[in-house]
This record gives structure tokens, sequence and C-alpha cells, in this order.
């Protein structure tokens, strides 16, 4: 009876409303339990636009990736950094950027972004191509046999300390090594809560998550972040600008410091274990990267081994198309990135083909990739792990076509217009450059037979992480 109601009573040119039964919940349970089953469904029934009723929101999803466009281009109307500033600053403790405080802060945070791209994007991935080795180099010494350890817990180790030692410089005290240590362990308890406090869930709720919070914010305090050795420019750039606000006290810099680390490798270590879990599942796989990375090195003239270091320009990683074709392949597999927008008015949006669909002020507008990235129309057999499909006639593949027509957007693990990850370039460069060091050091085989599945509780929060770890061994190439 209300689905009924709230579809009569909607406005003209509104999309049809699936409300639920359950007072404010609406359609939350069964949209958390499986986002991607239920919105294929809605779409069967009601077509490419409809609303839907979530937790006290309205959230209207376009799932016609050709529409997409539409809904990129019209930045005024829909808006992104709003939202992910309320949702950031509850997340991580600090004061919100939109309440007039801190004039400019927000404008002048996302130039800092200038360094994660072009040549100081070089530089910064040189230094976190040093850090790996080192990490690397250390994990050589130990593999003269076979070693074998838990792949999540491997990229995680590996993939949170040359990050954390990239951007945030070298902890000098002689436990340097263990001091990230225990601050990696709490960031995977705070992380564990993430969907939860995302989900607008009060952290009170949520046990340990507040103390392990204000713990890991206390690291990146001020004297604390002093005493560090070789930070980042962008990390420093960031520090200087809060330097200019009075009223931004030293708890809340350390928070906004936090909450960059979290943006840095939240989404980088699971997309990193999908990459190396993927390849080691498909022998074809590995062994056409390996022998790309084993040429390169070859027609470079450097050797391989525990004593030698490896040296790649921006070029060359980018000529790796295997590798980043493997990668690719893995992210449309693993992201599940909803990409949200609130109407900043009541408003009609219009669409291909004479289309308007009317909005409220304060409805939610979202795309969702993954139903992009896994429809047969566009990829064949999609569940189906290719890892040559971003490639053809031996060159990177960019069209990509549904309906018999040329897709704009094909691939969105990273968001889209205005919400389009910053660190997106380094994040794939990491993750190029984690694997080319695992394949050029190690033989590397799964040490367990198990299938690995994603857990959906982050659904629409990024990339899934694995509902289970899985051992894997390595040991030195002769």
């Amino acid at each position: 009876f209300i689905f009924l109601f709230s579809v009569f009573n909607r406005r003209t040119g509104e999309p049809p409303l699936i409300n639920g039964w359950i007072p404010y919940l609406g359609k939350a349970l069964i949209f958390r339990k499986d986002a991607f089953r239920f919105l294929l469904d809605q779409q069967k029934k009601l077509g490419d636009v409809f609303t839907v009723h979530i937790a006290g929101r309205y959230i209207t999803f376009i799932m016609d990736p050709f529409q997409y466009v539409y809904v990129i281009r019209n930045s005024k109307q829909l808006e992104f950094h709003e939202f992910a500033d309320k949702m950031a600053s509850k997340t991580f403790n600090y004061p919100s950027l939109s309440t007039g405080k801190f004039p400019n802060l927000k404008e002048n945070l996302h130039r800092a972004y200038q360094y994660l791209q072009g040549k100081p994007l070089d530089v910064i991935s040189d230094h976190m191509m040093k850090n790996l080795q080192d990490i690397f180099e250390w994990k050589c010494s130990r593999a003269t046999a076979w070693e074998t350890e838990k792949m999540y817990k491997f990229c995680c180790s590996v993939m949170f300390e040359a990050s954390f030692v990239t951007l945030y410089g070298r902890v000098p005290a002689a436990d340097g090594h263990k001091v990230i240590s225990e601050i990696r362990d709490k960031f995977i308890k705070f992380d564990a809560s993430f969907p939860y406090l995302a989900a607008n869930i009060p952290i009170e709720l949520l046990g340990a998550t507040k103390k392990v919070r204000k713990e890991l914010i206390h690291h990146f305090l001020p004297q604390n972040m002093t005493k560090w050795l070789g930070g980042s420019e962008v990390v420093q750039a960031r520090q200087d600008l809060f330097e200019k606000y009075e009223l931004l006290g030293d708890y809340d810099k350390a928070a906004h410091h936090f909450a960059f680390l979290w943006a840095s490798v939240g989404n980088t270590i699971p997309a990193t274990f999908w990459a190396m879990y993927y390849l080691l599942r498909h022998p074809e796989a590995l062994a056409a990267v390996r022998d790309e990375i084993d040429h390169l090195l070859q027609s470079t003239g450097q050797k391989r081994g525990p004593t030698y270091d490896f040296h790649l320009t921006r070029e060359q990683l980018d000529n790796l198309v295997y590798l980043e074709s493997a990668l690719n392949e893995s992210l449309r597999m693993c992201s599940s990135s909803m990409n949200i927008r609130i109407s900043q008015e009541d408003f009609v949006l219009k669409l291909e083909g004479d289309r308007e669909v009317g909005l409220r002020r304060g409805d939610w507008i979202a795309l969702y990739p993954q139903i992009l990235h896994m429809d047969p129309e566009v990829y064949e057999d999609p569940k189906a792990y290719k890892f040559d499909r971003y490639i053809e006639n031996g060159k990177k593949k960019t069209t990509f076509y549904k309906a018999g027509r040329k897709l704009k957007y094909f691939l969105m693990p990273f968001g889209s217009g205005i919400s389009m990850c910053p660190g997106r370039f380094l994040a794939m460069n990491e993750m190029k450059m984690f694997l080319f060091l695992l394949l050029a050091h190690f033989d590397v085989e799964l040490a367990e037979n198990k299938s690995v599945r994603l857990d959906n509780s982050r659904m629409g929060l990024g990339i899934l992480l694995p509902d289970v770890d899985i051992a894997f061994r390595y040991k030195l190439r002769s």
C-alpha cells in the first residue's frame, strides 16, 4: 500500500519511487545485503531511472551508462564536495570545512593535489619505488627457501609501510618499523568500522572504534610529525596550509592527516590484494605479466637479485600493457564505488533523447558503475577474469561498446567528474610497482586451494575486501 501510495504521489516528471514498508529504513536492509542484484531487479521492472528510499534518503539511480555524462557535467546543480565534507568530517572527527570558519581551506586543500600529478608525481612515485624496494629486499633476505604468509596480511603490511614512509617520512626512532606496525594494526581496527561510520551509525555504538580513532589521530599531532624525516611535498603543503588557520586546533590538523592516510591506503590495499590474487589464480596471466617484466629488465640492462635496485621511468611503467590490463581487470571485478551527487535545488535533469527527470532539493543522484563493469553487453563473460581484456593488437584497449555504441565511460574504479580520486595516478603506480617487484624477485604460488569471494559489506564505498584471507608462498627466483 505504501509503495503504491508513494508512486501515486510523485510529481510530474519524477521517476518511480521504491519506498519499502519499514519506516525510515525503506529498502536499506535489502540494499545492504545485495545492492547489485536489487538494482538490476528494479531496472528490469522500472527502466533506467528510478528512486529508492534508503535510510531516510531518496536516491535516484541512473542506470544507463550513456546517461552518466549528463549527471557528471551538471556539477553546479548536482554537488559532491559538501556531501563528501560532511561524511569525512564526521568519520575522521575534524570540523566541517563548509561552516565558513575556514575560508578557502577546501579549495586550497584541493590545489595541494597538484603534487600528485605531472613532475611531482614522478618524484613521489620514485620515493614509493625506493621504499617498496627496501621492504622487498628485507623479504628477499628471508626467502631463500619457501616462505608462507597470508596474502591480504602481506599486501597490507608492505603497502601500508611503503605508503606511510613515502607520504609522511621515516620514524627516526630505533623502533621506527615497530611504530608504523602499531599504527597499521590500529588502522585495520578502525577500517573495519568504516562502513558503519559512513552509514551514519554513531561511533559510540561501535565498541572500541572511538578510542582507536583518537589514538590514531594522536600519532599525527604536530609534535610527532615534526620528528618524521623525508615526508612528501603533498603532506608538507597540507601542513603549511593548516598553519594559516588559527581556528584549526592541533587535534583537528592531526585528524585531517589521518583522513589523508586513510584515503591513500584504504582502497589501495584491497585493490593490491585482488590484483595479486587473480594473477596467482591464473597461471597464464602470471606468466604473461612476468615475461613482460623480464623483457623490460633485459632491454634496459637491469639485473635481478636482492642486491640490485630497479629504476623505472613513468613511460616504462605505462608501457607494461599486460600488467596494466591485469590490474584494470581486477579493479573491474572488485570495485564498488557509488558516485553520489546531491541536488542543490528543485531541478529538471535533462538526459539523452529529450528525457527529463524531476529532482527535489536534497535528493541524491547515484551512478553505480559496478552494474556497468558486470554488463555482458560491454564485457563478454563479465564474471570471468580475463587478464588481457584491456589489450588490443598489443596496445592498450580504450574503446568499449554497448548496443553498438561507443561508451565514454567503461571503467570507473576511481569515481567520476568532480568526485574522481585525485590520487588515482599515484595509486595505479603504487600497485604496478608492488606487482613488478613481487614478480621480478620471487617465484610465487598459492599455498591453499580455496576460493576467495568479495565481502559486500563495503558495497558502494570503494574496493570490496576479501571475505577470507588465503595463504601463499614465495621464494627468491633463481
